[in-house]
């Protein structure tokens, strides 16, 4: 069986078991003789969650990982003559402050993120898309959704870092920041169903830094 794609609408001509993709919700209209089924994207964050980040940012030594990645990154900016970032979890914007000191002229820096409310609005795509130490925070079922999003965004490349192992910081209701602990073992396939990988390079035991291309489209049979 076939499962209906995100944001599809399926119909149903007799009465059979609906299976929805992990994570998904969904809801059903009766029109005449068919059952419509509105597969609805799930949520990139959850309001409950959404509070725990927010008052984890109060904390001035949470999100320091672009001091790391920065140069790297500024690297990669020269080489493709990048004009425009988006700083998607961008916590207390610190990378495009970094990128400004190591950069000039420096590319014109878009912020993402939804626990900082003058940063929560929906991004628009840009040519390269920043994501550093932010997947492994991401509620479980939320990640394909999250990786659906990056992909939207990212017009040309994108430059991410993964951290996977525990984080040295807990969540206001004590679970460990990193909700997502997994190797690159995971992470890897997972990048791969969405993008182009470009390259991989580990940063330390448990970071790994990769950049991704936009998947060129399926040939059409």
């Amino acid at each position: 069986t076939t499962l209906p794609r995100l944001g599809s609408r399926v119909r149903i001509s007799s009465p059979a078991p609906i299976f929805l993709p992990n994570g998904c919700c969904g809801c059903s209209l009766l029109v005449g003789a068919h059952l419509w089924v509105i597969v609805k994207m799930p949520e990139l964050i959850s309001e409950e969650y959404r509070r725990q980040q927010e008052k984890l940012h109060e904390n001035p030594d949470y999100g320091l990982a672009s001091v790391v990645t920065a140069p790297m990154l500024a690297e990669l900016v020269v080489k493709n003559n990048i004009q425009h970032i988006l700083d998607y979890g961008a916590g207390k914007g610190r990378l495009g402050e970094i990128c400004k000191e190591k950069l000039s002229p420096c590319p014109k820096f878009h912020h993402y993120d939804p626990a900082i409310p003058k940063w929560s609005g929906k991004p628009e795509p840009r040519e390269l898309v920043a994501c550093i130490d932010v997947l492994e925070h991401i509620e479980p079922n939320c990640l394909d959704s999250v990786l659906d999003d990056l992909q939207r965004v990212t017009q040309k490349i994108g430059f991410f870092t993964v951290h996977g192992g525990p984080a040295g910081k807990n969540l206001p209701d004590g679970r460990n920041a990193h909700l997502i602990q997994e190797r690159a073992g995971f992470w890897l396939p997972k990048f791969m169903e969405w993008f182009e990988l470009h390259m991989f390079q580990r940063i330390d035991e448990n970071r790994f830094v990769i950049a991704v291309g936009v998947l060129a489209p399926k040939p059409k049979n």
